[in-house]
């Protein structure tokens, strides 16, 4: 039985169809195709049932899932057991933020790929979740708190952040003393988030509003310079901001709780070599760099 049949298999089965699998195995469909019918015939059952959403698992193929993916896992296992120094090859998908992506994590990335001459890494960057296991991404990097899900995720590190608006929506507006104050304040918002607050050892959860939102931190960040509203935005992006007084700290008795930046994984049995290694690297850029998560500012 061949591996990579096995392997494929599994990829449709967490996908939930043959072209994301494709797209995370970086094959064509055509391929995937063809190792499934192999797989198939060579069982002599039908593990599963083509729709034109995709592709859902027969009665056989729930059963046989769990048992290709310990063989697909303990196989990975034992390829990186052998290579040379360490050496990592294949094709890494990882998706990153676009708000500091480029900025605080593409040199970890960079310095990977030089330690790595035979592995081929794929970064997309934007601010929206992207579906890891639908769009065939090995890992992602996060920052925030995490939404509940059934990706598993490794902090690597703390990032903190404040509630900020510009000195002319102040003189013009006030700011918020409590948390209880902020609904009566525009919010500049990625969606439909919450903001969370300390008070004392009691975390304050609120629903702010506003008609203003961006799916990108540096853009919030201009909008409260503009005088917009209110922010909660990440130390690292509005730094400068703050410095050069474009923006200024309010309601500090109530500080937000630390975020974390992670790296979240599709769920499985045990981490790929790949994604070990650049968690390692990134807990180690975090906690050597500090001064550009504006830990220690």
């Amino acid at each position: 039985m061949d591996i990579e049949d096995l392997q494929t298999f599994v990829a449709v089965a967490d996908a939930g169809g043959i072209s994301a699998a494709a797209r995370r195995l970086g094959v064509s469909k055509s391929i995937v195709s063809r190792r499934l019918f192999r797989l198939e015939a060579e069982l002599g059952v039908q593990l599963l049932v083509r729709t034109t959403r995709g592709a859902a698992l027969t009665e056989a193929g729930i059963t046989f899932r769990d048992h290709a993916a310990r063989a697909s896992t303990e196989m990975d296992m034992a390829r990186e057991a052998i290579l040379p120094n360490g050496d990592l090859r294949g094709r890494f998908r990882v998706a990153l933020p676009l708000s500091f992506g480029p900025t605080h994590f593409a040199p970890v990335l960079a310095e990977m790929a030089h330690q790595h001459p035979q592995l081929h890494i794929h970064t997309s960057y934007s601010d929206r979740f992207v579906d890891l296991i639908a769009e065939g991404f090995d890992c992602a990097i996060r920052v925030g708190y995490l939404p509940d899900s059934n990706l598993l995720a490794r902090r690597v590190g703390p990032i903190h952040g404040k509630l900020l608006a510009s000195p002319a929506y102040i003189a013009a507006h006030g700011a918020p003393d409590t948390p209880d104050d902020i609904v009566a304040h525009p919010a500049l918002m990625q969606g439909t988030e919450t903001w969370q607050f300390l008070d004392g050892e009691k975390v304050v959860t609120v629903q702010p509003q506003g008609r203003y939102k961006a799916d990108n931190a540096t853009a919030l960040a201009a909008a409260a310079v503009a005088g917009l509203g209110i922010a909660w935005l990440p130390d690292c992006i509005t730094y400068d901001h703050v410095q050069a007084g474009r923006l200024v700290t309010i309601m500090t008795r109530y500080p937000p709780p630390p975020a974390g930046i992670h790296v979240v994984r599709p769920p499985g049995q045990y981490p790929t070599r790949k994604v070990r290694v650049l968690t390692e690297m990134l807990s180690a850029s975090v906690a050597r760099n500090p001064e550009i998560w504006g830990l220690e500012r």
